[in-house]
């Protein structure tokens, strides 16, 4: 379902939501075993448009469980999946509006995003898929019995984004328990963004983006579970000094990197101890750290 916080007074409407999502903290389960994950970056991305329905259903039908995603909010307050803050470089937006440069998403309503096609620029097959709304990519990633890293993209600009997308979660089931415990973390590049996340949903796992020193570490610790830098700045010392810290669930806080597409440097950060890994070729990434395991 979908609600419409306009861009004014949006923070003070949404407050008087929290008392919907507010919870205690709640232990969260440890990344499955210590295997490395493999997230989909955009979903598939190498192999359909990214963020939308077609990268999550090329995700699942190579057998990935982790999609990644980025949310953002058009000018009427809806939430859409999109990375780029403008629509020009993954729509046809310039032919459709070729007068409302430069295109930020903020900038059009849902209707009007709508109209664009999202696909054939990465291939005519994919003529007419569409920038999907957060309720229609979440619909498909619960259908595919997939699981979700959600990123907000660019929060900053959107105030009480972050309640807005806890509220949207919370209709669309993927608050309850076993979402929780399981298949849902919320990252993004923007530490306040991810303070306000743990303050209305503590139980809800989260993870910064970004490689912060290793004395400011235990700041991020009181409201991350994970830090997830760039691979380039992944060294076997950093992400041990990373796992000698325990999250606000009590765990020690994990190291998920992106963006890594090549197999030999998969396992190479693998091998640097990372949990995760975020890859645009989860097949690719999946089976060298099938092969360097053999």
């Amino acid at each position: 379902m979908r609600i419409r916080p306009v861009a004014t007074g949006v923070t003070a409407a949404l407050m008087g939501l929290s008392a919907l999502i507010l919870s205690p903290s709640a232990a969260h389960a440890a990344t499955e075993g210590h295997r490395t994950v493999v997230f989909a970056h955009r979903g598939a991305s190498a192999y359909a448009p990214e963020n939308t329905l077609a990268s999550i259903d090329a995700a699942h039908r190579l057998g990935i469980d982790w999609v990644e995603n980025d949310v953002q909010r058009t000018k009427d307050g809806e939430l859409v999946i999109l990375h780029d803050n403008s629509l020009a470089r993954t729509t046809d937006v310039e032919q459709v509006f070729p007068d409302r440069a430069p295109w930020n998403v903020s900038d059009f309503t849902l209707n009007e995003i709508e109209k664009l096609d999202a696909g054939s620029w990465f291939g005519q097959k994919f003529e007419g898929e569409r920038v999907p709304t957060m309720e229609a990519y979440m619909d498909e990633v619960e259908h595919n019995g997939q699981k979700l890293l959600m990123e907000l993209k660019s929060p900053e600009l959107y105030p009480g984004i972050e309640l807005q997308t806890l509220v949207e979660l919370r209709r669309e089931g993927w608050l309850s328990k076993s979402h929780v415990k399981r298949r849902l973390v919320i990252q993004s590049f923007n530490a306040d963004a991810i303070k306000t996340v743990h303050f209305f949903r503590s139980d809800v796992k989260t993870g910064f983006l970004g490689n912060p020193t290793v004395a400011d570490l235990p700041k991020y610790a009181e409201y991350c579970d994970q830090i997830n830098p760039n691979h380039n700045a992944v060294t076997r010392d950093y992400v041990s000094a990373v796992h000698g810290l325990k999250g606000p669930h009590g765990r020690a806080l994990e190291v998920h990197t992106w963006t890594v597409d090549d197999g030999a440097r998969a396992v190479k950060v693998a091998e640097m101890g990372v949990d995760g890994i975020i890859t645009n070729k989860p097949d690719v990434v999946r089976d060298a750290l099938a092969g360097a395991s053999d």
